[in-house]
């Protein structure tokens, strides 16, 4: 039988190479109506940045105030960016068959299938958390929102939150760092996704016995 941490040769069994990917939206839920205004994505292969993609969306309806505000992306900017539509045919291109990551996933993966459902599109990979993740590896943390993992973790930034590109370029970032500290802690390299999907489901008393029981 396979273990979680032995690789197959295809690039998506690596937890290394995968999108990290970040959506602003009009609101909480695709199921209400809300839509996605920006997308923004990290192409990760074999632990580097080898691409990015940011795109504006018009979602075809004006949003509110408190949006613009707290994304600071304004009304007049979506009414020059193409429509959702063509923002996720693109999208649908660049994932290719990489499995996906995003922090507070369910929110982004809720979007993600929505608007590839309005174009009938889809995508082969899975989808990791690494907001679960970071819960059970940095226990210690204050809060495991993104902006107190990066304080806590001591990761680079330029400060800005709530645009799709910098906060999936921050995900990145927070992604390969959990990956290195699992390899320094216990030795394990290459990682699967498969391995680092299963530790978000761990409870959080059991993630140093499953990750050492992946020892060889």
């Amino acid at each position: 039988m396979t273990k979680p941490n032995e690789i197959q040769d295809l690039p998506m069994d690596r937890a290394d190479s995968v999108v990290v990917l970040d959506f602003e939206t009009t609101g909480l839920s695709p199921d209400h109506g809300d839509r996605a205004i920006e997308i923004g994505a990290v192409l990760i292969e074999h632990g580097k940045v080898t691409d990015r993609f940011q795109q504006l969306m018009n979602p075809g309806f004006r949003i509110s105030g408190f949006i613009e505000d707290y994304t600071g992306i304004t009304q007049e900017m979506l009414d020059a960016a193409p429509p959702c539509e063509q923002v996720m045919a693109e999208f649908a291109d660049f994932i290719g068959g990489h499995n996906v990551v995003a922090h507070n996933a369910s929110f982004d993966r809720r979007f993600l299938d929505a608007e590839l459902g309005y174009i009938q599109r889809d995508y082969q990979g899975s989808f990791a958390c690494s907001m679960l993740i970071a819960r059970r590896l940095y226990q210690g943390a204050p809060n495991h929102k993104l902006g107190g993992l990066v304080a806590y973790k001591n990761i680079p930034t330029d400060g800005v939150f709530h645009r799709a590109l910098a906060d999936s370029e921050m995900t990145a970032k927070l992604w390969l760092l959990m990956l290195s500290d699992i390899r320094e802690q216990y030795g394990l390299a290459p990682i699967s996704f498969e391995l680092m999907q299963e530790l978000s489901r761990k409870p959080k008393a059991a993630v140093d016995r499953y990750l050492s029981s992946q020892i060889q």
